[in-house]
């Protein structure tokens, strides 16, 4: 359940950020326990905004804030 609502949460400030990028939302069987943001740019290249497998405990720490990624977005894109 928290995978989904944080992903709904990301994925609606994305979406609130660059209007124009499409976001999917595992487009490929996710990692087990695991919570990650890529960004795939058009050269087919990937870049990582956020990856939550290294932190925690606590398990909070795993889930991004929405703000954060749309800032790693911001400067991926600049």
């Amino acid at each position: 359940r928290v995978f989904g609502r944080t992903a709904a949460a990301v994925s609606e400030a994305l979406r609130g950020a660059a209007a124009h990028l499409p976001v999917d939302i595992n487009p490929r069987p996710p990692r087990r326990n695991s919570f990650e943001v890529s960004l795939v740019k058009e050269d087919g290249s990937t870049v990582e905004l956020w990856s939550g497998i290294r932190k925690g405990p606590p398990r909070k720490l795993k889930f991004p804030q929405p703000e954060a990624v749309v800032e790693a977005l911001k400067s991926s894109l600049a």
